[in-house]
């Protein structure tokens, strides 16, 4: 919820801040500056400080930037506000994704039901703020303070969970010798490139999406305000549905089976979303565009799960280099929609779609190829 709140919110700061598109890219993609540093640092941190007092530090951005949102005055905090929010976002993504993996490495469908349980909150938040802000849209301010108040409750959850040894102080012995001999051996693995490029323009997409797609309806005409407002929900719904199903289907289907069906059903629905002037058609692209989007992210995690294991930085580089595509698209839009409109700028997410397929089948090409 906490995370994914942004794009919800975006219209009605832009409006209460008078703000134009090419600011409203750059604090999207600043989220993801913010999200891309934390993703290198809370996975280096805790080999220094322990796991725990890591991502408490982290997640203590949270609840400060609601607050900042909230009662700061100025571009420069509003900035930093979208900054400190991908700090806790990036933390908190590592910190679960490394802890999932370390106890089901390389398993698709429990990455994915992680992934899920991150839907849920995302789907229920754009409906919580529809419902505060139904009559009068400056009441946006209440779902902010809703906001700090699940800040403050994340830090006592993070606090409340039981610290396991080896996340209190660097491991010692042989065999973790032997994995600090060569941290960086993760280079030389063409697997940590390709999975790296498929994250990347996946993020590129997903944060394009997230951070404009409201905005784009309700600028557009499109889609009525509130419908708007609710198509944020609908995504994340079929995203969750898409997840578990996917976590189902991953424990029956070969999962090399599964990604490429993703990366076609993207692409598809994805143009029929921004090609279609009516409701309906718009509805379904969502829908379908959610649905196979779902278990990208995850499924390709999956497929680097014995590097991500064998190599204690490689996660932390993974998802810092991937991190760089939500940081470069949701600028990209603005500056489009600024110069061309908002149709031309969130119509060029269909490139990158198109691209993060073709990554998609060479990971699959790979994989197979190795496990003959």
């Amino acid at each position: 919820m906490l995370a994914l709140s942004i794009g919800s919110l975006l219209p009605f700061l832009r409006d209460a801040n008078g703000l134009d598109y090419a600011f409203c890219g750059l604090i999207v993609s600043l989220h993801s500056v913010g999200n891309l540093f934390a993703s290198f640092f809370s996975g280096a941190l805790p080999m220094l400080i322990g796991k725990k007092k890591s991502i408490l530090l982290f997640e203590v951005f949270f609840p400060i930037s609601f607050l900042i949102m909230l009662y700061g005055n100025s571009r420069f905090l509003l900035a930093f506000a979208f900054f400190a929010t991908g700090l806790a976002r990036g933390a908190s993504s590592n910190y679960c994704n490394t802890k999932i993996n370390s106890i089901a490495t390389g398993v698709a469908w429990a990455l994915n039901c992680l992934h899920a349980s991150f839907a849920v909150g995302a789907f229920t938040f754009p409906l919580i703020l529809m419902l505060i802000t139904r009559n009068d849209s400056s009441l946006w301010r209440y779902a902010c303070g809703f906001l700090v108040v699940l800040g403050l409750l994340t830090c006592l959850m993070y606090y409340l969970i039981p610290e396991e040894p080896q996340d209190a102080q660097p491991g010692s012995g042989k065999a973790d010798e032997r994995k600090r001999s060569d941290v960086f051996g993760f280079f030389k693995e063409p697997l940590f490139y390709i999975c790296t490029g498929t994250l990347f323009f996946y993020l590129c997409a997903e944060q394009g999406v997230i951070g404009w797609m409201i905005t784009y309806f309700k600028d557009t005409g499109l889609l009525p305000s509130n419908l708007a407002q609710v198509t944020a929900s609908i995504l994340w719904v079929m995203i969750l549905l898409g997840r578990l199903s996917t976590a189902y289907l991953s424990t029956r289907i070969k999962k090399e089976n599964l990604l490429p069906l993703m990366g076609v059903g993207i692409v598809v629905f994805f143009i029929l979303l921004i090609i279609s002037r009516s409701t309906t058609p718009i509805i379904v692209g969502i829908m379908g565009f959610g649905f196979s989007m779902a278990g990208i992210y995850a499924t390709t995690v999956s497929f680097a799960g014995n590097l991500i294991k064998k190599y204690s930085l490689a996660w932390s580089f993974i998802l810092t280099t991937a991190s760089l595509g939500s940081i470069i698209m949701p600028s990209i839009v603005g500056i489009l929609a600024e110069n061309l409109g908002i149709a031309t700028g969130v119509g060029s997410i269909a490139i990158v779609l198109f691209i993060d397929m073709v990554f998609i089948m060479a990971l699959v090409m790979f994989v197979k190829k190795n496990n003959r």
